[in-house]
């Protein structure tokens, strides 16, 4: 592990069963030359799936325990007790090949990209492996199938195996702080990260298995994933995209998703966003071919 850097697996947890032991299980059994630390962040899980961690002997494994923060504001909390030079957040339903950790990382120490996803294999559809994200026309999200042979561009990464630098990921102010429950988190941070001109790239040579369950194992309100899109949308596009954004929403309760939008720090954070920037969202549709 010599010259190796420190990564912090980060694991966000909630009412997991068996699936979170397995994660950790198969991220110690598989060859690596890397040094890493697991980062649990137990999101007030209702099912004891966490308790076998609570007298846990080994030091490469922290545990910290949350209050039902939601996806990104568990994720941003296991960075901050992360030591690690390179994060990698982790879904807590994953299975691990030999030397993903180093191939994973590898293009972001020699510059190539800025963020990477692997491929994402289904256990029970072997067959399929998904490559990053696009959007369609309606913005909704769609894995790329294609392999190439090197690492290449993707306008989407998957929050559930994502790499990236400590640097860079303070340097972006991590994933999006007024994000509720679930929906948006990784498209948000993937758009976040191009705009401000990083990269993000697919490694097509590391394959991580993932176990793709039918619902959550918590509750799930469509006003949460409403809202996220939308403040996405509000952080990120011009007039006629939100407009656009607005239309595609046919909830009841989509005033006062709006309103509620409109009293937070939308506005001072989109304001400060478009400062950032080094592309806008224009550039990042043509660049990727998006028809929205």
């Amino acid at each position: 592990m010599e010259n190796q850097p420190l990564v912090s697996l980060i694991i966000p947890v909630k009412n997991e069963g068996h699936h979170i032991k397995n994660t950790i299980e198969s991220a110690f059994s598989i060859k690596t030359n890397c040094n890493f630390e697991i980062i649990v962040v137990d999101d007030n899980s209702q099912d004891g799936c966490c308790s076998f961690l609570d007298n846990n002997p080994n030091k490469k494994i922290k545990m910290i325990k949350t209050k039902d923060l939601g996806i990104a504001k568990a994720r941003n909390a296991g960075s901050e007790h992360a030591n690690g030079e390179f994060f990698i957040f982790c879904d807590a339903h994953l299975f691990f090949e030999d030397y993903w950790i180093e191939r994973l990382i590898e293009p972001i120490r020699s510059g190539v990209a800025n963020a990477t996803n692997p491929g994402i294999k289904d256990v029970k559809q072997t067959q399929t492996i998904g490559f990053g994200y696009t959007w369609d026309e309606r913005l909704i999200p769609r894995w790329n199938t294609e392999r190439k042979n090197m690492p290449y561009p993707s306008p989407l990464l998957a929050g559930g195996c994502l790499a990236i630098s400590r640097e860079v990921f303070e340097d972006i102010d991590g994933f999006e702080k007024g994000f509720k429950v679930w929906g948006r988190d990784d498209e948000e941070i993937s758009l976040k990260l191009w705009l401000f001109g990083y990269k993000c790239y697919i490694v097509p040579d590391v394959i991580i298995r993932h176990v793709f369950r039918i619902g959550t194992p918590y509750p799930l309100d469509w006003s949460h994933i409403h809202y996220n899109f939308l403040r996405l949308a509000y952080l990120h596009f011009n007039e006629e995209r939100i407009n656009k954004c607005k239309n595609r929403i046919k909830s009841r309760h989509k005033a006062r998703i709006i309103e509620e939008l409109m009293k937070s720090d939308i506005l001072k954070r989109r304001d400060l966003y478009i400062k950032r920037r080094k592309y806008d969202e224009t550039w990042y549709m043509n660049e990727f071919k998006i028809p929205f």
